[in-house]
């Protein structure tokens, strides 16, 4: 994989989806995938661009979601490996 992965991890449904939307409109990056954590009302949005796209994307969501509900956590992985996209 060329580009970076992003993730926020955010509580609830709601946050998720204000975070995946200013994520888009804040870089030029695509979402790879919004996921329902086990347990704890958690949801992951992962996005996928260049790596300064998603370090912006990233920021820009955790912003907007953190006055929605809770972030939980933020990481940005600048070449993951092959795979590391996949859920298991």
């Amino acid at each position: 994989m060329d580009e970076a992965l992003g993730t926020v991890e955010v509580r609830g449904w709601a946050a998720a989806i204000a975070a995946a939307d200013a994520g888009v409109k804040a870089a030029s990056v695509r979402i790879a995938g919004i996921d329902l954590t086990k347990g704890g009302g958690q949801v992951v949005v992962r996005f996928v661009g260049e790596v300064a796209a998603v370090r912006a994307a990233i920021e820009a969501a955790a912003n907007v979601a953190a006055k929605v509900s809770k972030v939980i956590v933020t990481h940005v992985i600048p070449r993951p490996s092959m795979g590391a996209d996949r859920r298991y």
